[in-house]
């Protein structure tokens, strides 16, 4: 797991930067007729369909902050890397249609190593019907360095922002929380086992749903449709990507309300459970502080209850309040905690 596993290397001196970008890109089909011009001339030429708004994000990796390749494998990174974009595309409610793919590499990496690479970035847009429009290569002095735009497209009554929740709203999330966040803890212990006897191998039979949705986690494709199906429209909605209680806070300052979220509500899969136990870490902050779920988190109205209550991919976590009453975690005693933002953040203090 933890071995280079490029047999031939190619120095990406050997293709040049333009060769290289048709070599790893001449496999690459258009999908979407909003795709008018895909890679190959100085602009890419989309348009969406009438009656349609356009989204744009785009998220940054950067090795040795946001990866360590001693675990991550190339391509597990290359789908990765999509995946945190879309998140934020079917945040907006939107579906996604389009990716430009922008990437500094030292080289220490041969054109072997960037194939990987951009076979997970292909699988992802592939599985996620995606079109890889252009993007931009060059060299770097301090490792890897991924960039991604995605594009989507929603209906202009149906773009949902972070701003709408509204008092009596409910909180709903999908999915479980936490998981990717120990999946990174049981990874980087067994780097250091691995550092300490190169010939330890990974014990990670127990974490495997930890471990995937730390290298490998899946963007929720589904929601958006799954709202349309069941005729419910999100009030605000986000993703969770810096941990539960940061994306909770951010909805309620940008709608200007507070709200109360229930720990006996939180979501956690059995695995996160008794990998905390293991751990002797609080399941509860993990998945208030983790990270890296990339589940969404929105608010609907009272009324929509009824529509969502039976489904296995919600859960009603909380409600939201009036703005004085400030924001707060109701603990399994029914004690009220004031909310605190402690999820991840990658500019630290002596960067700041």
């Amino acid at each position: 797991m933890f071995e280079d596993k490029n047999q031939g290397r190619t120095p990406i001196s050997q293709l040049g930067e333009f060769g290289l970008i048709d070599h790893l890109t001449k496999h690459i089909e258009i999908k979407h007729t909003s795709t008018i011009h895909g890679i190959g001339d100085d602009a890419a030429v989309i348009a969406p369909e009438e009656g349609m708004q356009q989204v744009v994000t785009t998220d940054m990796l950067v090795e040795g902050v946001h990866f360590d390749l001693g675990y991550m494998p190339l391509k597990h990174l290359g789908y990765k890397a999509v995946m945190v974009n879309l998140s934020d595309v079917y945040a907006m409610n939107a579906t996604a249609k389009q990716i430009t793919v922008s990437m500094a590499v030292s080289n220490r990496f041969p054109v072997e190593a960037l194939e990987e690479l951009y076979n997970g970035i292909q699988t992802a847009a592939r599985l996620y019907n995606v079109d890889i429009i252009g993007g931009d290569t060059t060299s770097s002095t301090s490792g890897l360095v991924i960039s991604i735009t995605a594009l989507g497209e929603v209906g202009k009554d149906e773009v949902t922002y972070r701003s709408g929740a509204q008092e009596n709203d409910l909180l709903v999330v999908t999915g479980d929380l936490g998981a990717a966040y120990l999946g990174l803890q049981v990874l980087e212990r067994e780097k250091q086992v691995f550092q300490a006897n190169p010939n330890a191998q990974p014990e990670l039979d127990n974490y495997t749903y930890l471990v995937e949705r730390q290298l490998k986690p899946e963007a929720r494709k589904d929601i958006p449709k799954l709202l349309k199906e069941l005729e419910v429209v999100p009030t605000a909605m986000i993703d969770i990507s810096d941990g539960l209680s940061s994306e909770v806070i951010h909805i309620c300052k940008n709608s200007k309300v507070g709200c109360n979220l229930y720990e006996d509500k939180i979501p956690l899969d059995p695995q996160v459970i008794s990998t905390c136990e293991e751990f002797e870490l609080d399941s509860t902050t993990i998945a208030l502080s983790g990270g890296e779920d990339y589940e969404l988190l929105f608010t609907v109205k009272m009324e929509d209850f009824p529509k969502i209550k039976a489904n296995p991919n919600l859960t009603v976590i909380g409600h939201i309040t009036n703005e004085k009453e400030g924001m707060h975690l109701v603990t399994r005693a029914n004690t009220k905690i004031p909310l605190v933002a402690r999820g991840w953040n990658a500019l630290t203090e002596e960067d700041s």
